[in-house]
């Protein structure tokens, strides 16, 4: 088996969207939530009737990780990845939201070049097909909620984000508040060039003194580009947003066809059927989030509303136990059902929680990620507590660190694509051996993932 490519994703929602892009370009691919080993890899490759697989992810959770968090898990997981494939790849949002303190991707960059003899670290921001452009190192992004292209730091709700806002487009200057950092870019200009002369930029850049080169992207074209850069640049460790697979593949693709090869059949992405009732657990506080929940009550769905406080820091078993119990009620009757912590980011739920964990003398920053991480995994228990007793065929997680800390709970062995729903946001099936949950159809969604009918269309299926 030889495995092209292997990324590591800081949340599951992004490590999701890194696999639906390997699986829609006719990659055979899986997501683990622990470092395969060789046994794990054959199996896997038994139960999808495959020869073996083309690239794999490994779900983490450091988007919410402190640095000290990370220097004890990253270095393990990057290095355990280096021996699977040439390219590694540590795939974070595409809008880069991180700080110094929680999810930072500069202290990723230090680890990745002490650990694995990275040299200049390519850093990929642009991605397109998600809205996502980084132009002469500024990185915008297009809004779920007005549908305009935003700077990112103007962006109406990464901008506004609870745990890590953004108030800096330039990446370059953002990553090295988080690390003392040195990073070239290779502009847009750059890629304007002919080959030869982009080579040669790239190669005077890569084999620089910089710690890192942050790459421009605004196009398809360009990111095919950067994927045969980086294919010539293997073996090599990466940071970027999905923009990374849509590189490679891009490339890979067009490689392919130089040399007369046939596309691959990936038809059996385009629909998926209705599930019956679902259950959608969100913790995502976006404003897109808020409209994708007001838009499922409308088409019928069951609201129920959850205290963030109480699931934190009450009496959790007793509101876990009856929230559990309501969701059922509704899903046994054939209602979809959704549980949320929020309806956008001015809904007071959050605050309250944070504020009661402030009073018992954390500081806000303290209060704010323990009680992200904490909320995440009382939002896990309940999934798993509602599954118990009201076995479904599908479920969404929505949120970042809502699907990282529910999809750890559900501990499944790997995750693989179903169906196309949204772009970074696609349908999921858990591979569980001996359990229960295996075969689950499963829809992460980042806050800022989906159009407004996404909840519905999980429901209904796509046709």
């Amino acid at each position: 088996m030889t495995v092209r490519l292997a990324f590591y994703g800081d949340d599951f929602t992004g490590s999701t969207d890194a696999l639906e892009v390997l699986a829609f370009a006719g990659l055979n691919s899986a997501l683990f939530l622990k470092a395969p080993t060789p046994t794990m890899l054959e199996r896997f490759g038994a139960i999808d009737g495959i020869d073996g697989l083309d690239a794999l992810g490994l779900a983490g959770d450091s988007r919410a990780m402190t640095p000290a968090e990370m220097d004890a898990a990253l270095p393990r997981a990057l290095r355990a990845l280096a021996k699977l494939a040439p390219i590694v790849h540590y795939k974070v949002c595409s809008t880069f939201d991180s700080a110094p303190a929680i999810g930072s991707i500069g202290r990723v960059i230090e680890i990745a070049r002490r650990e694995l003899g990275a040299g200049a670290v390519p850093v990929v921001a642009g991605n397109p097909a998600l809205g996502r452009y980084c132009l002469f190192g500024n990185l915008f992004a297009r809004s779920g909620t007005d549908g305009l292209v935003h700077r990112i730091d103007r962006h109406p709700i990464m901008r506004n984000h609870p745990v890590t806002p953004m108030d800096e487009a330039d990446l370059a200057v953002h990553l090295a508040r988080q690390a003392p950092l040195s990073i070239a870019k290779l502009t847009l200009a750059d890629l304007a060039r002919e080959r030869t002369t982009l080579d040669q930029r790239w190669r005077a850049l890569a084999g620089g003194d910089a710690d890192a080169v942050l790459i421009d992207s605004a196009t398809a074209e360009h990111l095919t580009e950067v994927g045969r850069l980086l294919d010539a640049k293997a073996p090599c460790f990466v940071v970027g947003s999905s923009g990374v697979e849509y590189a490679l593949t891009q490339w890979w693709r067009e490689s392919r066809r130089a040399s007369g090869q046939p596309a691959a059949d990936t038809r059996r992405f385009d629909r998926c059927s209705a599930a019956g009732p679902v259950l959608v657990v969100s913790g995502s506080a976006s404003a897109l989030t808020a409209m994708q929940i007001d838009a499922a009550l409308a088409a019928g769905f069951g609201d129920l509303p959850l205290s963030a406080r109480e699931l934190v820091d009450g009496d959790r078993a007793s509101a876990a136990l009856d929230a559990a119990a309501a969701a059922c009620r509704h899903l046994a009757h054939g209602k979809s059902v959704i549980l949320h912590t929020a309806r956008g980011n001015t809904d007071p739920r959050i605050a309250q929680m944070v504020g009661s964990l402030v009073g018992t003398g954390l500081t806000r920053a303290e209060a704010t990620h323990q009680g992200g991480r904490t909320l995440g995994r009382r939002l896990g228990e309940l999934t798993r507590a509602v599954l118990e007793r009201q076995p479904l065929r599908r479920i969404v997680l929505s949120g970042g660190d809502t699907s990282s800390q529910v999809t750890q709970v559900l501990a499944p062995d790997a995750l693989s694509v179903v169906a196309r729903l949204a772009p970074g946001a696609p349908l999921c099936r858990l591979h569980a051996a001996g359990s229960t949950l295996d075969g689950l159809e499963v829809a992460l969604k980042g806050g800022q993932m989906g159009d407004a009918n996404y909840f519905i269309k999980v429901r209904d299926g796509v046709d």
